[in-house]
Formats: C-alpha cells, structure tokens, sequence
C-alpha cells in the first residue's frame, strides 16, 4: 500500500502526523503545499481535502483521510505497533487530553488562517504575536502538571504517545513565536528527548524538501 502525505513544513497538524508515521514505521510519499501562497485553496488540492486544510493522507483506493488526530488514531487501529496509546482506558483518556488540549484550545487560535483574519482586522503584527503567546502560555500551564503526573521521560509514560506527537510540534510553534519555555521544565525535558529521537528527528519541519532556509 502507497501512501501520500499533503503536508507543509513547519505547519503543526502535519507535523503531528509526519512524527506518527514516522514511529510506526510507515512509508509515504511527500507532496508539499505553500501554504502562505495559498495552494490548500487551488482546485486541485480542494479536489484532495474540500476542507482545504493540510494534513491530508491519501491511502489510495480513492481514500484520503484528513484531521490530524482522526489519522493518528486510524494509524494506531491500522498499524498497531509500536503502540501509541497506553493500555487501559483511563491511561488513553489522559494522553487523548493532553493532544486535545494542543489541537482543540492552542492550535486552532493561532493557525496561519486566525493570523490572517486578525491582519484583515486591522491588528499589528505585535498584537497577533501577543494573542498567539497568550494561548499557548494557557495551554502549556494546563499541559504542565499532567505531563509532570504521567510523563516517564515522555508524556506519558515512557515510550512516545499521541500525546508527544502532538506536544513537540507545539513546542517547536511556541519556540517560533518567542515563548519563554522556562516555566514549563517538564514539557522542555520532553521536548530535549524527542531531538534523540530519530522518528522526531525525521518528521522535523528542517528536515522536510519544502523546508525553507530563515
């Protein structure tokens, strides 16, 4: 089976799913899309994902599967092993809240879409850079005590979740857009892990063909 993953490279969602394939050892075509020239809104891509947002994994068969989690979570059912959920139901609830907690109430208030809307309204470059420091200090201060609770190296225990597929990715967002990390030290110990890592190392924006030299 051929995969393709539509992806952009340092766009957090696709980032999530680059790390996800990566730790089940999955192969995958890479198809780039610029998305601060728009190509996730011409026809042709539309014709991929008509939500015109990236990720998008065409398993082939006329299938494309889109949502980050929704793909992380067919990986975990389609490839189950190396396991991204922990055992018992309690353990999964709590590594699906802390990648909820990033895709649900950091991610979506900070995308390059709410960037663009908020330039539309009239607000300067230093107030969007202030509302995007601001959701994902709220974030990271509610992510902070549970990864200090479950975390065993990773998020969760000790071996990569969900959870970590979904945190690095923000880090790597928070780092991009001037957070201090210094008041979250079990999120910077996870984050230090996974640059040993070599599935993170893999799926990492700088190491993807359409990254761009800043």
């Amino acid at each position: 089976m051929s995969f393709t993953l539509y992806s952009a490279w340092r766009a957090t969602a696709p980032y999530r799913v680059r790390i996800g394939l990566r730790l089940k050892g999955v192969d995958y075509a890479y198809s780039a899309l610029d998305l601060i020239k728009g190509e996730q809104r011409e026809r042709d891509y539309q014709a991929v994902n008509p939500q015109k947002l990236t990720p998008a994994l065409d398993i082939g068969g006329g299938r494309v599967l889109t949502q980050s989690l929704s793909i992380l979570e067919w990986l975990e059912e389609t490839h189950p092993e190396p396991a991204l959920l922990p055992q018992g139901a309690l353990a999964r609830q709590a590594v699906r809240a802390m990648a909820l907690i990033i895709a649900c109430d950091i991610h979506p208030l900070n995308n390059t879409r709410v960037g663009r809307k908020l330039h539309h309204m009239g607000i300067d470059q230093a107030g969007i850079l202030e509302w995007t420091q601001g959701w994902i200090r709220d974030g990271f201060d509610a992510l902070e005590p549970l990864v200090a609770r479950y975390g065993q190296g990773w998020a969760f225990g000790d071996t990569p979740s969900i959870a970590d597929c979904c945190l690095i990715p923000q880090v790597y967002s928070a780092n991009r857009y001037q957070v201090d990390l210094s008041p979250w030290p079990a999120i910077r110990a996870v984050d230090e892990r996974a640059k040993d890592h070599p599935a993170f190392q893999a799926a990492h924006p700088n190491n993807q063909p359409d990254a761009v030299p800043l």
